[in-house]
Formats: structure tokens, sequence, C-alpha cells
């Protein structure tokens, strides 16, 4: 793949000419790549990685973020946050990712401007151009750069150039925030939240790396990738005790399989709401 590394060549380019920045940091594929890029363009001294750490965010996955900048030897902060404070988020609008990486950034700029650091980066990709995602908007806004949009490396050729770095998330399951498990309008809570975590967890449990339980009241609809829906029809029976005791009524399969953004289609579907 050719053009990957091409694109990769861009990506050090890049982060050249930005001299030093802030990185938001969730230590999934993504930024950990542009992490990698980041360090090898700049040296650790003009890197700081920044893992916000709130409700939305699963412990597991601060732990794994916290052992990734170690092994890559970067700077790192963990920031305790809070989703649920930021005012219009917990009623879960069509816009609420935008809140949240406004949030965010809120935090970022400073520490950029604190630390003598020029900018702040995040790692959204050129597959996210094709999807509804209000936080583009939000980094606009702020003036927070994208610089695996900027070169358009896609998730595929950031996981091709991530094993041949030899960094161990190329094959990591897609992360997102918990709170993108709950349907638009419908109330985030802290307990919603947890719901969705432990159910999350004890399905990787039991072996299914990708995976995400969508939140659908007392409604359980769990997505996995294609070729394992058979694997969970198998264990049927454990996972409904399991996600019984939870505290769902009902727990459902979706026979489409996994896909990201699926709350999303409601928006396809209805595109006026996104307005509203």
């Amino acid at each position: 793949m050719q053009e990957a590394w091409d694109k990769y060549d861009q990506l050090i380019a890049r982060l050249q000419d930005l001299k030093s920045v802030v990185l938001a940091f969730s230590g999934g594929v993504d930024s950990t790549f542009l992490l990698q890029a980041a360090l090898t363009a700049l040296g650790r001294e003009n890197v700081l990685a920044v893992t916000a750490d709130s409700e939305t965010y699963p412990e597991r996955e601060r732990e794994a973020a916290i052992e990734l900048a170690r092994e890559l030897g970067a700077k790192h902060v963990v920031l305790q946050t809070s989703e649920l404070n930021i005012p219009g988020y917990a009623e879960n609008p069509v816009n609420r990712c935008y809140f949240c990486k406004n949030e965010l950034f809120s935090h970022l700029i400073p520490i950029a401007h604190q630390d003598g650091l020029n900018c702040v980066v995040f790692g959204a990709i050129a597959d996210d151009f094709g999807d509804y995602r209000p936080g583009l908007q939000a980094a606009k806004d702020r003036g927070v750069i994208a610089p695996l949009q900027d070169v358009m490396l896609y998730k595929r050729e950031i996981r091709y150039l991530s094993k041949e770095l030899g960094l161990s998330t190329w094959d990591k399951p897609s992360l997102a925030c918990l709170s993108s498990r709950i349907p638009y309008g419908e109330l985030i809570t802290q307990s919603k939240l947890s719901m969705v975590d432990q159910a999350e967890f004890f399905l990787s449990q039991l072996g299914f790396r990708q995976v995400r339980v969508r939140h659908h009241n007392d409604t359980a609809r769990i997505e996995v990738p294609r070729q394992d829906i058979v694997n969970v029809a198998s264990v049927a029976e454990l996972v409904t005790t399991k996600l019984v005791q939870i505290g769902y009524r009902y727990v459902t399969l979706d026979l489409e399989g996994y896909r990201t953004g699926s709350l999303n289609e409601a928006l396809e579907a209805n595109p006026s709401v996104q307005s509203s």
C-alpha cells in the first residue's frame, strides 16, 4: 500500500509544520497512530497527550491509554471531565457530540497555552466525512486541527500502517463514547451508561471483540460483526441472563450486524430531526 505510506510522509510533514501539539488521546486506533506520528515528527518534548476521563469513558480504556502512552514514551496527562455536567448534553440532542468535543477542546486549548505548545490536534479521520459528526464542527469552531483528515487517511490505511509500525492497536476494535449507545432524545444518565458498560464488558469477556450494546429503554440491542451473530446466538441464554441481571428486561440481537453510528440511521430516515 504505497499510497498509505505516501500519506504517512505527508502526515509527518504536516505535523512538523505545526511544530508542537497537545493531542487528544483516547488510546484508540486513530489517536494512538497520530501520537506515534507526532512523536516521530516532533520529538517527545513537543508533544503532550491528554486523555479525558469521564463517565462516558470506560475505566479499562483509561488504563489502556495510560499504558499505551508509556509504551510510546509520550508525555501524558489524564484530565477529569464530566460530560453529564455540560448544559444540554444529558438531554441527548442530535448534536450531542458537539457539546462533548467543545468541552474537551475548552480544556485542551488552555493546556496548550500554558505549556507553550502551538495547537491542539485530534484523531478524526477521512472516514468521518461520510457520517454525521457534529464534533468536527466543534473542532472547526475552536481551531482544533485533524491532521489525519488533512492528508485523507482512512481507517483501513491507519490499521495497515499501525501494523507495519508495530503498534499494538492496529487491530483494536473501534471505540466510541458510551453515550453513543443511547438514541437521540433519550436522557443520558449515569445508570444507563453503567448498564451499557457492564453489558459490553461481559460480552467482551466472552470473546466478542467488536461489540455494541444499544440502549433502548428496557431493551438491549446487541450488535456484533455478522460472522459473530451465530456465536452470540449460541450463548443466548447466558447473555440474556447476565443482561437481565444488569437491568435490561429484553435482550435482542441485531441481524444487520455491527456498523458504526447505527443510531444515525434514524437521522438518515428523517433528516428533519437534525435541525430539531
